[in-house]
């Protein structure tokens, strides 16, 4: 076991050490970041921060609903009472204030406001709050109970399309997040199948890996390998995800845009339990691979050709979200190189039945050892045909040879 770790270390280490590593883990976040700082400084840049005024002719707007109560959060706006409209008028050509708000006497009746402003009109997060502002104030006469229930207005929920699931407004994240990982999951593999097809072929042809050999098992050195990569992407996708969890805090809370939202924890554990195998299931597959090759390109156009199984769900997303129950994507569900993504972008919209989940992981819990026991005992056969090609009949050979050993 000891051994296991060394080998999964070692792999680590000349990995995270690589410079095109290094590129594609930092690249990415800079990019976010970059693209983060243009939106928000042209963003910050074209807000106007005055504040508006009002004229409250029906008496309802209460200027203590501006601040936080025990029952309600304040409402960030900058709002000046005016007895006139002339008065208001004034300040709007003063530039004191970017809009002015009317309400008329028979505004209760009417539900009508008039709305002053020169060349543009306040932006969409300024109305929004006026009238979280106008909602506040009308509220102000209800009981506790109900005042926030009718400041917050009517909470849409969206229906799956089998009418399983039922998703709130502040439940966005159930969605975004299967997406943005099933994106992060492909840029994993599609970088890990290159790290590692170099890593073997590199090794078989400088005869590395013979003198390896001599101190570990083929197993332990698979194994380590695996666990190793899973290590580099396991850092590359934590650089990745503090970096989009960064630029969605800035934008909820810096921008206004939307609210954060609840955390989907059930949907974080869907996808941490289907993540270790999945990708074990990808570093036995991309090592058993380059253990056959005996060029890293002959290996990188194998590996392109796995890959699309495992992007496979993405191009059906459209079927998934229509029929999430389907034949077909049951499936994908159970067929290993499609589990993942499968699992997890059916998870967002509707509920898997649990003996699918159960199913699925266990058959990909097999398949991501068997991957990797292949991997050992073709390494095994590969590396007493330094220079050639294994073929499929001397690959078959060499696994009935280990099983019957």
């Amino acid at each position: 076991m000891s051994k296991l770790w060394l080998v999964a270390r070692h792999q680590y280490t000349i990995m995270v050490r690589k410079r095109s590593f290094l590129l594609a883990t930092l690249g990415l976040p800079l990019l976010i970041a970059a693209v983060m700082g243009i939106a928000i400084f042209f963003s910050s840049g074209s807000q106007d921060r005055r504040a508006v005024g009002y004229v409250d002719q029906a008496d309802v707007l209460r200027a203590d609903v501006l601040r936080p109560t025990a029952v309600l959060q304040g409402i960030d706006l900058d709002a000046r009472p005016f007895e006139t409209l002339d008065e208001a008028k004034r300040a709007l050509e003063a530039g004191e204030i970017q809009a002015i708000y009317v309400l008329p006497p028979d505004y209760l009746a009417s539900r009508r406001i008039e709305r002053y402003y020169w060349d543009d009109p306040p932006g969409d997060a300024i109305q929004g709050r006026f009238r979280t502002f106008l909602r506040a104030s009308v509220a102000r006469e209800l009981p506790e109970a109900l005042q926030e229930r009718a400041t917050e207005g009517a909470e849409l929920r969206v229906l799956s399309a089998d009418g399983r699931r039922q998703m709130g407004q502040d439940e966005w994240l159930s969605v975004v997040l299967p997406l943005v990982t099933g994106v992060l999951f492909m840029l994993a593999i599609m970088t890990s199948a290159g790290y590692l097809l170099q890593g073997v072929t590199t090794e078989k042809e400088n005869r590395t890996m013979e003198v390896m050999i001599t101190s570990v098992s083929p197993e332990q050195l698979m194994t380590g390998k695996a666990l190793g990569l899973m290590g580099v992407s396991l850092t590359q996708l934590l650089a990745w995800a503090v970096t989009m969890g960064i630029a969605v805090w800035l934008t909820t809370r810096g921008l206004g845009l939307v609210r954060l939202g609840q955390v989907p924890w059930s949907t974080v554990g869907v996808i941490l339990l289907f993540f270790f195998p999945g990708y074990a299931l990808v570093g036995g597959m991309m090592s058993a691979i380059g253990s056959v090759v005996t060029e890293q390109r002959q290996g990188q156009q194998i590996a392109s050709i796995l890959n699309m199984f495992f992007m496979a769900p993405f191009f059906l997303v459209a079927l998934l979200l229509a029929q999430p129950n389907s034949p077909l994507m049951v499936a994908l569900t159970l067929f290993p190189l499609t589990a993942f993504l499968t699992v997890v972008l059916r998870w967002s919209v509707t509920l898997v039945p649990w003996w699918q989940l159960v199913a699925s992981w266990v058959l990909l819990v097999a398949a991501a050892g068997g991957s990797l026991w292949c991997a050992a005992r073709i390494l095994r056969a590969g590396m007493l045909r330094y220079g050639q090609r294994l073929s499929l009949r001397a690959i078959w050979a060499a696994l009935r040879a280990r099983g019957r050993s």
